[in-house]
């Protein structure tokens, strides 16, 4: 009786998510030192230069630090598998449901700013591919190039000057929270944050489409292409049908670090339309030199971008069938 072969499957599961494990644990250990094992004392940089002696020896003994780093290392990933994450030094609340309130605003943000990306460089990299070398092309190249130049922070301010100040159509800054008996509810919400997610989508769509059109430009000039375009199937269905499936594994791929830029860069923006989120919360957290919060929000945010870049490997190999060989996963 033969033997049957593992499910296909399961490497390309078991890899990625081995990958998300160590990486987790790699960010912790390196987020942990160099917050809690830099030079100095970490309860006097929290409370200042001019802090007397017993309130940071007070401090020390709240925070445990003067436990070994190993020990007090292990209570802080204890604490982040059951859900505890410390109580903040500088609002003295618990950090956890304070990221999670921030996370209401700052993780819709970042989806509504993603696809926009999406739909964006979908658009516009198959229209500079159909039109290649044509002036639709050359135009969209240009205004990609001036897309890349410019920071989201300056498109924030355009966007808020042309459309809440000018045109007075969308809020200029605030946000009025989800739930509308408290004076908000989801359409006042969008709109507070349509403004800073095109801010932060115009960047990203700049790199995401010049790469759309570049890796369908590469598929239109594969065999099995020009065999669909000598059955006289138009142009627009070898584009959507036989190219696009392929062009898009290398876009998917930069999809995660684009992720990673739209939260890093989410911390100027909320700061500039007043939003608070979670990168206004970081930025207030270094301020007050709250090490508590920063810490937690920091491994939060590297959560995130891994956990998505997990499920663009994954979205990879559905869309590639040769990476769902097993002997793809060894080269």
């Amino acid at each position: 009786m033969p033997v049957r072969p593992a499910h296909p499957a399961l490497p390309v599961l078991l890899r990625p998510s081995l990958q998300l494990l160590l990486t987790l644990a790699l960010a912790s250990v390196l987020i942990f030192a160099s917050l809690e094992l830099l030079p100095g004392h970490a309860a006097a940089l929290m409370l200042g230069p001019d802090a007397a002696p017993e309130a940071v020896q007070a401090l020390s003994r709240e925070l445990g630090l003067q436990q070994p780093a190993w020990q007090r290392y292990g209570q802080w990933i204890a604490g982040l598998l059951r859900g505890e994450m410390g109580l903040s030094y500088a609002y003295r609340t618990p950090v956890a449901p304070m990221l999670a309130e921030r996370l209401q605003l700052s993780l819709p943000l970042s989806v509504l700013a993603l696809a926009l990306t999406v739909l964006a460089s979908l658009g516009l990299g198959l229209l500079a591919a159909a039109r290649r070398g044509r002036w639709v092309d050359h135009l969209l190249l240009g205004l990609s190039q001036l897309g890349l130049a410019l920071p989201a922070f300056w498109f924030g301010m355009g966007l808020m000057w042309l459309f809440a100040v000018r045109l007075q159509w969308l809020p200029a800054g605030g946000f009025p929270g989800w739930d509308a008996e408290l004076g908000g509810g989801w359409g006042p919400a969008l709109q507070a944050l349509l403004l800073p997610a095109l801010a932060l989508a115009l960047t990203q769509t700049a790199l995401l489409a010049r790469l759309l059109r570049a890796g369908l430009l590469d598929v239109l000039q594969e065999d099995y292409v020009l065999a669909a375009r000598s059955r006289g199937l138009s142009e627009r269905r070898v584009l959507l049908r036989h190219a696009l499936r392929n062009a898009l594994v290398p876009v998917l791929t930069q999809l995660g670090t684009q992720f990673a830029g739209l939260l890093a860069g989410a911390v100027l923006i909320e700061t500039l339309f007043q939003l608070p989120g979670l990168g206004q919360l970081i930025a207030q957290a270094i301020a007050n030199r709250d090490l508590v919060v920063v810490r937690n929000a920091v491994m939060l945010l590297v959560a995130l971008v891994l956990l998505l870049n997990w499920i663009v490997e994954l979205l990879n190999a559905w869309l590639d069938p040769r990476l769902r060989r097993p002997e793809a996963s060894h080269g």
